[in-house]
């Protein structure tokens, strides 16, 4: 459900930043991974099959006025560390070519990523125009090149443009020089484990085109003191006007965010997680800010009374969303609840106490990382008993009570041979008492009595 809803999210971020201008953005470049390496399975299709359907997808939802060009390398010549080649140059207009073109190659050579990003960039060159380049590949450079040094070479000469890198179901230990590239371009490297995380990447990388302001805020994640991968939206503060939105990837990214103040919620990705609200944070037009989020636990300790002394509770911890995710009961003690960080709605229900104040909500506690916030309450109640007499003889009797000002039942007993004791809250009652067993015969009573605080009052009923 998370990863629908996580792809849901990024497609109308993509689809936003890219129609929120009439201009014509600056073009859209793919290097398309056509190895032999791609006729490899994954979920019962050739990866050539999965990346060829997502780009298609990707190029298909890009704005009318966006101009896309497409490079191949390895479709023509199985050893040739030169076979990349143009098929849709970057003053294409027609997201048609560029489909048609992706269905049209078939994977056979080598992985020249080196020499794919030489060719693009003297395009660029040529072309002296911005560009967004996307690089598309399921393996390592395969012809001693090294993609880094070219884009670091680039960017030096001052060629304007931005690369992104999308790791189709590369291992960690082969993603260095990639992480390196798309670092030097200005850009981000996505990995892609599967086609759903294939389509959620190109989708946010479509997003990130140079045409976008360079990011100013950003967000580190951990859990446990480990980076961790996390999906954050940026709201206007108080609101719930999404602003920007970007996935971690277990490093530190950037979005840009116009000065101001947010509420961020994140989530970790590949977790059971709830997401967790941080508001109130500030964001500087013309400095950077980071922000480190923590999925480490904090702890609430609860700790209700009555009249100021430790009382029996039972407590739920409530998300935002109305569900309940943590709950107990405090035994008169201070009770201890650990949840994720966030923002909670804290239900606590006196035992014990009889009344229509009898249990209360906490709201919009905060919970923050490794601390332990401490939550008090106090209730109030008086001791109220009932002794019904006949010549000095307790007399078995039910006996029911009514708050006033509600008209409603908070209580009933019975007396047996003893009385009957209640504590309740303070308040105006009706009581009423209707003799049984043996004493049926007689009349039911009624009285009245107003409940003080921290009072104990016996009533006794003579008949």
């Amino acid at each position: 459900m998370k990863k629908a809803i996580l792809s849901l999210l990024l497609l109308c971020f993509a689809y936003s930043a890219m129609s929120q201008s009439n201009d014509a953005p600056a073009p859209i470049m793919f290097i398309y991974d056509a190895s032999g390496s791609m006729w490899g399975q994954m979920s019962g299709k050739t990866k050539m099959e999965i990346a060829s359907e997502v780009l298609s997808e990707s190029v298909d939802k890009l704005p009318e006025n966006q101009k896309v060009g497409l490079v191949a390398y390895g479709h023509r010549e199985k050893g040739n560390c030169k076979d990349v080649e143009t098929l849709v140059t970057l003053d294409n207009a027609s997201k048609a070519s560029v489909t048609s073109a992706i269905k049209g190659i078939k994977p056979l050579g080598k992985t020249p990523l080196a020499y794919s990003a030489e060719m693009v960039i003297d395009q660029l060159r040529k072309a002296k125009n911005p560009a967004t380049i996307i690089l598309i590949t399921d393996g390592i450079e395969s012809c001693n090149g090294n993609i880094c040094d070219v884009v670091k070479a680039a960017k030096k000469e001052g060629i304007d443009f931005k690369l992104h890198i999308v790791g189709f179901g590369l291992k960690d230990s082969e993603t260095g020089q990639l992480k390196c590239a798309a670092e030097a371009g200005d850009g981000n490297y996505y990995d892609a484990a599967d086609a759903g995380g294939l389509s959620e990447v190109m989708n946010e990388a479509v997003a990130e085109t140079i045409d976008k302001k360079e990011g100013n805020f950003g967000v580190y994640a951990i859990k446990n003191g480990q980076a961790i991968d996390a999906y954050v939206t940026a709201y206007k503060a108080g609101t719930e006007e999404s602003v920007n939105s970007l996935r971690t990837y277990g490093e530190t990214r950037y979005m840009y965010l116009p000065e101001g103040t947010y509420d961020l919620v994140a989530y970790p990705l590949g977790s059971s997680v709830e997401a967790i609200k941080f508001p109130g944070e500030k964001s500087l037009e013309d400095q950077k800010t980071e922000r480190t989020i923590s999925f480490d636990g904090g702890k609430v300790a609860i700790n209700p009374t009555n009249n100021g002394e430790n009382w029996d509770c039972t407590v739920s911890i409530v998300n935002k969303e109305g569900k309940r995710v943590a709950g107990g009961r405090t035994y008169t003690r201070i009770k201890e609840i650990e949840v994720n960080p966030g923002t909670y709605d804290i239900h606590l229900q006196a035992l014990q106490i009889k009344g229509m104040h009898t249990n209360t909500i906490l709201e919009d506690v905060v919970i923050k990382s490794g601390e332990t916030t401490p939550v008090t309450y106090d209730f109030t109640s008086g001791n109220f008993k009932v002794h019904v007499m006949v010549n000095g003889e307790h007399v078995d009797s039910m006996v029911q009570i009514v708050d006033v000002d509600t008209d409603k039942s908070v209580v009933g007993g019975r007396t047996y041979n003893r009385g009957v004791d209640f504590i309740m809250n303070p308040g105006n009652y009706e009581v009423t008492v209707t003799p049984i067993s043996i004493y049926k015969h007689l009349p039911k009573k009624k009285f009245s009595y107003s409940l003080k605080q921290g009072e104990t009052h016996t009533e006794t009923v003579n008949y």
